[in-house]
């Protein structure tokens, strides 16, 4: 590995390649669309319902809504809780913005707690001294592919009566003691933006949930809260799912454990070549099978170390540069820059690499040995 680094072998290594993915599927997902079209059941519809018979059995749920966003799927399971105005709800702050803009957005107020530094998701320790009478819910983030210690705070939840709806918008497939993520808590809320594990030809998203009653209740209020139709019991909102979107998830689906095995040699790999070196893999707990939707290590010289990987032609991100509880739009609820060191600290330093399913073993091994480099490291 390291030989091709001092010879001077260089290559492009995007941190994601959706067009090689497409071109695995292709032959099969046009069709799809296709038949699609010809219906003309674009808004919901039969392959919508298919779609959602196919991702409960996956997810182990026994229900499965589908609907526009992974934000939507956020927005419609509070809405669906009653958590609104005055309320509010637990969660963490590292994580991408819709965690706590949809609690905004129902007028609740979100409440944050520091995170593991190992894992990235919220440290349960920390979750019950900030419950107040006013606490209706937690949403641990299942981030970067790992569940949340669900345990702990499942039992949380349950001593103070509050509602827990999982984050799940990176974590479909993996798994806690043998159970799907979505399935710990009244509603597991999935994305699949284009660059998820299962990505959408744009956006769309998913509820899971094992309650009858819910279920019911969010499939009404992702249509305007309509049932029957132009019978308004309650506000929804526009949260459908599109057809074409459902019909290239279902084909996708087929291939998700196998991308996600092969991601996780992928990682494997990585965390092999970064042993005992400056560089520090995500720690995945025994009891967890995660899908690496990314593979975000910890690094000294964060900034420095992503600048030389574009330089030689390796794609990376940041994931997230600022935790939520220290953005503008919610300073409104006091924090200030100490109030939670972990995830402050975490956004100086995780990086994330090239993970996807297509990477070939000469692109990965040119990733590892040009980190390596940067530390010196032959």
């Amino acid at each position: 590995m390291q030989d091709a680094i001092r010879t001077g072998v260089s290559m492009q290594v995007p941190l994601l390649d959706l067009k090689a993915q497409y071109a695995t599927i292709k032959e099969q997902v046009m069709p799809a669309i296709s038949k699609v079209c010809e219906s003309q059941a674009l808004a919901l519809g039969p392959a919508v319902a298919d779609f959602e018979e196919k991702i409960a059995t996956y997810c182990q749920s026994k229900y499965a809504v589908g609907v526009s966003s992974g934000t939507d799927a956020l927005l419609v399971s509070l809405m669906a809780l009653g958590i609104g105005e005055g309320d509010e709800v637990i969660t963490t702050p590292f994580t991408f913005f819709s965690t706590a803009g949809c609690v905004v957005r129902v007028g609740a107020k979100p409440v944050f707690v520091d995170v593991e530094p190992d894992s990235y998701n919220i440290n349960p320790s920390g979750i019950e001294e900030k419950v107040t009478e006013k606490t209706k819910a937690i949403i641990p983030v299942h981030l970067f592919g790992q569940a949340a210690q669900m345990k702990p705070i499942n039992e949380i939840a349950q001593r103070h009566n509050l509602a827990v709806i999982e984050d799940a918008a990176q974590a479909i497939g993996a798994s806690q003691d043998g159970i799907k993520c979505g399935n710990f808590s009244h509603c597991g809320c999935f994305s699949f933006y284009p660059t998820k594990n299962l990505g959408a030809f744009g956006d769309g998203g998913l509820v899971t949930t094992n309650k009858e009653t819910l279920a019911q209740k969010l499939k009404i209020l992702r249509d305007h809260g309509q049932s029957p139709r132009y019978f308004y019991g309650m506000i929804g909102g526009n949260f459908r799912l599109d057809g074409i979107q459902a019909a290239v998830l279902s084909v996708k689906l087929g291939y998700l454990d196998s991308w996600n095995e092969k991601r996780r040699q992928n990682a494997a790999f990585y965390d092999e070549v970064f042993s005992d070196t400056p560089v520090q893999s995500p720690k995945i707990d025994q009891n967890n099978v995660s899908i690496y939707h990314q593979y975000a290590v910890t690094v000294p010289d964060r900034d420095r170390l992503q600048k030389f990987l574009a330089e030689n032609q390796i794609g990376s991100a940041i994931f997230y540069p600022m935790p939520l509880h220290l953005q503008e739009c919610f300073s409104e609820l006091g924090y200030r820059l100490g109030d939670l060191p972990v995830a402050e600290r975490l956004c100086d330093e995780v990086l994330s690499l090239p993970i996807y399913p297509e990477l070939s073993r000469e692109q990965i091994e040119y990733v590892a040995g040009t980190v390596l480099k940067f530390y010196g490291i032959d």
